[in-house]
């Protein structure tokens, strides 16, 4: 079995709900539908291809600036983890970090 490339949804320079529903948007490639909501992210979300893997980075920003939003971002993504089928992960560090890089 071949796991796909993980899907990154970059949230740099995102400071508000709408950029954030329009990155999903982006970086999911939701159907043109999505409604650009809560309910819609997490219906689209649980239609993403079986095995995908999303690691969100970038988001340090975004949780400090609109602390509540992200919470329900939280509360959406993890509604919609199914081992197997869908898994998210948070990079922890800054999205100009490369893993295959150490620091110096």
């Amino acid at each position: 079995m071949t796991l796909a490339d993980p899907v990154v949804l970059d949230l740099s320079g995102v400071a508000d709900k709408a950029a954030f529903m329009e990155r999903c948007a982006s970086a999911l490639d939701l159907p043109g539908w999505f409604g650009r909501n809560w309910d819609a992210l997490a219906d689209s979300l649980t239609d993403l291809p079986r095995g995908t893997v999303v690691v969100v980075e970038g988001w340090q920003d975004y949780a400090a600036g609109r602390p509540d939003e992200w919470e329900v971002a939280q509360e959406v993504l993890e509604s919609a983890v199914l081992p197997g089928a869908l898994d998210v992960l948070l990079r922890l560090g800054g999205s100009h970090q490369h893993p295959d890089r150490s620091p110096g």
